[in-house]
């Protein structure tokens, strides 16, 4: 039996989408997803508030505002990771519909800063550039899933171009 559910055009396109969300929230790449993104947040926290505050302190001024500005980039990434992993827990547990999740609102932002380049690094506690490289990693990751669940249409959902050319042709000579 074909569960119409999960057929692009069996549905209307949100309810489609819907049915993604919530066969996404209920599987295994959610579970593992989730897992690292939580992990890598608590493992961020307490290096911000624990090594790193005392490493930052040993640094140059100019080091000083670089670490600055890298754990700001850093904890900004990994808090709109969690919101959006959070959301996709919310519908699992059904506290959320999988409609609702579709909305905008709860899209992953498209960017979370100017991704840090080599010379952005130097001269950082190398814990902090490990946590920026896994958290872009990460972030990376989360927003193919955001695009491949929310954004881009199934090719079943975009118009065909030669039938939206004949339903033109029938719309112009009126049958």
């Amino acid at each position: 039996m074909i569960d119409l559910g999960l057929v692009p055009g069996a549905l209307p396109a949100g309810a489609w989408r819907a049915s993604i969300v919530l066969d996404f929230a209920r599987s295994e790449l959610f579970d593992r997803t989730f897992q690292e993104g939580m992990e890598l947040v608590e493992e961020t926290a307490a290096y911000l508030d624990g090594p790193g505050r005392q490493e930052s302190k040993r640094l140059t001024r100019q080091g000083g505002l670089s670490y600055a500005s890298e754990s700001m980039r850093l904890t900004t990434r990994l808090m709109q990771v969690a919101s959006w992993l959070l959301v996709q827990r919310a519908v699992r547990e059904g506290n959320m519909e999988a409609v609702h999740a579709c909305e905008d609102r709860y899209r992953l932002a498209r960017e979370a800063g100017p991704v840090a380049d080599g010379d952005d690094v130097i001269g950082l506690p190398p814990a902090l550039a490990q946590l920026l490289t896994r958290s872009e990693r990460l972030y990376e990751r989360v927003m193919h899933l955001d695009r491949r669940m929310y954004i881009e249409a199934p090719e079943d959902e975009a118009p065909h171009p030669v039938l939206s050319q004949y339903e033109k042709l029938q719309a112009a000579f009126g049958r």
